[in-house]
C-alpha cells in the first residue's frame, strides 16, 4: 500500500464509518418505494445523517479546520484557511431510485488549493484518492487518465444540459453523479466530463484526482462556488473538446 497521510486516512475512515448508514438506508429504500410517505423525505434525511457523522469523525482530531458541505454550508472554526470540502451523497436522484450509482465526495482545501481528495462509492466499495503530488489511487491502485487523443472513440459524461446542447457532436453519458464521472476520468473509463453551473462540494474531490492521474482540469477559481463551469479530460482531448464545447 502506498503511504498516506494522517489527513487522508482520517477521510478514508470517516468515509467507512459514514458508508455503513448509507448502504444500510439504501437497503431500506425498496420498502419505502410503495410508502405513502416515499422515500424523499427518507433520502433527505439520510444524506443529513451521513453529513453529520462525517463533520463529527473529521472534527475529533482536527477541532480547529473549517467545512463547507451541501446540507449545512458554511461551518466557520477557529482555521479558516483549512476547509474540509463534503457532499455526503453526491447522486442522490439515483440514490432516491435505488440506483447504485452515487458516492461519498470529501476534499481538504488548504488556502485555496485543494491538497487532498476522496470519492467512495459503498456499493461498488471503491475509493479513488489523491494527495497533491502524489499519484492518484483507486483501491490502492495507481490510475492514470486515458490516452485516446481520438475523439471518435471518446466517452464523455455530462449532465442533461449537455446532453441536450451538444449530442451528437460527442459520445455522451449522464449518469447522475458527477463526482464518480470525475473519479472515471481520473481513471480511464470516462476521457472527458463537463458541466455548467455546478457546485463545488460535488467536484472539488474529482479536480485534485484527475489532476494527480495526469489529467487536465480547467481553473476553476474565478467562479462563484455554487456556479462552476467545469472541464476536465485526459491531455490529448481536452483542447479538442474545449473547441466543441464553445457554446455551451
Amino acid at each position: 500500500m502506498n503511504s498516506i497521510s494522517p489527513n487522508l486516512n482520517l477521510m478514508i475512515k470517516a468515509c467507512e464509518k459514514a458508508s455503513k448508514v448509507i448502504i444500510r438506508d439504501f437497503g431500506e429504500l425498496e420498502n419505502l418505494q410503495v410508502s405513502k410517505k416515499g422515500p424523499k423525505d427518507f433520502v433527505t434525511k439520510t444524506d443529513k445523517r451521513v453529513e453529520k457523522i462525517l463533520i463529527e469523525e473529521l472534527s475529533k482530531s482536527k477541532k480547529s479546520f473549517s467545512f463547507i458541505t451541501e446540507e449545512t454550508g458554511k461551518i466557520l472554526n477557529k482555521n479558516k484557511d483549512v476547509f474540509w470540502i463534503i457532499d455526503p451523497i453526491d447522486g442522490t436522484t439515483n440514490f432516491l431510485h435505488g440506483i447504485p450509482h452515487f458516492a461519498i465526495s470529501i476534499a481538504l482545501q488548504d488556502n485555496g488549493e485543494i491538497v487532498i481528495g476522496l470519492i467512495f462509492d459503498p456499493i461498488k466499495n471503491e475509493i479513488f484518492y489523491a494527495e497533491k503530488n502524489n499519484g492518484s489511487f483507486i483501491n490502492n491502485n495507481r490510475v492514470r487518465v486515458s490516452n485516446k487523443s481520438n475523439l471518435e472513440e471518446c466517452l464523455f459524461a455530462s449532465n442533461s444540459e449537455g446532453l441536450k446542447l451538444i449530442y451528437p457532436k460527442l459520445n455522451l453519458r449522464n449518469t447522475g453523479c458527477a463526482a464518480l464521472d470525475l473519479a472515471y476520468v481520473a481513471c480511464g473509463r470516462l476521457d472527458g466530463f463537463f458541466h455548467n453551473k455546478i457546485n463545488l462540494w460535488d467536484i472539488a474531490a474529482g479536480i485534485l484526482i484527475i489532476e494527480e492521474a495526469g489529467g487536465k482540469v480547467n481553473d476553476i477559481n474565478k467562479f462563484m462556488i455554487n456556479e462552476i463551469n467545469i472541464r476536465a479530460g485526459n491531455p490529448y482531448i481536452y483542447e479538442k473538446m474545449l473547441k466543441k464545447l464553445d457554446n455551451f
